[in-house]
């Protein structure tokens, strides 16, 4: 293990070595306190769309940070977060506001990212309302991906309970259900939208990268548990830090980006990582509405009845936008 921890580590640094600034302290530390811990825990999670959490170790060790653990954990990282089980994750927009309305002691900080969500779909559909009657694989009631495709259905009029034949199985056997068309719809992420476009599968009847009104807000945001944030705000400004300069990282050097997630475990395909990074906007934190993105999936999740919350109740519960405002200001472009 000490051998697998060191070759990362002198990948990580090769792959930032030619990212001018990144590595050094920011000159903004000189005027922070010093971290309250050096102790900063991170989901390691299936999915690639999560890369800037996954390449911050060494803008993490830059941040002051000495001892980064990675832990093995599923999606929706919303439950390890509010058990603490980790200090910091990414994680879709809805099931964090469902962890929140539940009462989960989490703070979502910041918007990362738009777009890594697609719905693939066989022939002859060609639109989210030609899903009624059709069936649509899900790994469980639920989870991330029914959630978001019962307020996608919602959305165009259909009712999710009613219209759709939700088939449950284990995520890793939904794709090829799919392929074999045993169900009729799919709700991919990265690496498996890469996959289904190599093995021209199905088609892309939505895309919310692209397609309004989904495009127009955070897939992706960064949550941290509520107890860690409340007594360590320091280093919780130095992790947001660390992970937004990241999801530059992943814009302006996605090949050295896309190797470094093969060669540290988080990803199996270099060409498929290279092609997500391609794709996804890590270019957008800056100028999207963290807060609008909250408003608008509680606005449909409490409509479709999976949250009891209002959305401002969600917002003055369950956000902070403090360190991302003066990030945004510091890290300008």
């Amino acid at each position: 293990m000490p051998m697998m921890q060191t070759r990362r580590r002198f990948l990580t640094t090769l792959s930032l070595a030619g990212a001018p600034g990144l590595l050094r302290p920011a000159p903004a530390l000189a005027a922070e306190r010093p971290l309250e811990t050096t102790t900063v825990r991170l989901a390691r999670v299936p999915g690639t769309c999560f890369a800037p959490q996954f390449v911050a170790e060494e803008l993490l060790h830059a941040e002051g940070f000495t001892d980064i653990r990675y832990v093995d954990t599923t999606n929706p990282t919303s439950e390890p977060i509010a058990r603490g089980k980790v200090d910091f994750s990414l994680g879709f927009a809805s099931p964090l506001i469902i962890a929140i309305d539940a009462g989960g002691p989490m703070t979502v900080l910041a918007g990362v990212h738009i777009g890594c969500v697609e719905l693939f779909a066989r022939e002859g559909i060609r639109s989210i309302a030609d899903l009624k009657g059709k069936s649509a694989g899900v790994s469980a009631l639920g989870s991330t991906t029914h959630v978001l495709g019962a307020i996608m259905a919602a959305n165009v009029g259909l009712d999710p309970i009613k219209d759709i034949r939700w088939v449950v199985s284990p995520s890793v056997e939904l794709m090829e259900l799919f392929a074999d068309g045993r169900i009729d719809a799919f709700i991919s992420s990265p690496p498996e939208s890469q996959e289904l476009r190599a093995r021209r599968i199905g088609h892309v009847i939505l895309n919310i990268a692209v397609d309004r009104p989904w495009s127009q807000y955070y897939c992706c945001m960064l949550a941290g548990n509520r107890d860690y944030f409340q007594r360590y705000p320091v280093a919780t400004k130095r992790v947001l830090r660390a992970i937004l300069k990241a999801t530059d990282l992943c814009v302006s050097q996605p090949a050295r980006v896309a190797r470094q997630l093969v060669d540290g475990g988080f990803a199996a395909r270099y060409d498929y990582t290279l092609q997500m990074l391609g794709e996804l906007p890590y270019d957008k934190w800056r100028e999207y509405d963290a807060e609008d993105t909250i408003r608008f999936y509680a606005l449909r999740l409490y409509e479709a009845g999976f949250i009891k919350s209002n959305p401002q109740k969600i917002i003055t519960d369950g956000t902070d936008w403090q360190f991302l405002n003066e990030l945004k200001r510091e890290l300008k472009t």
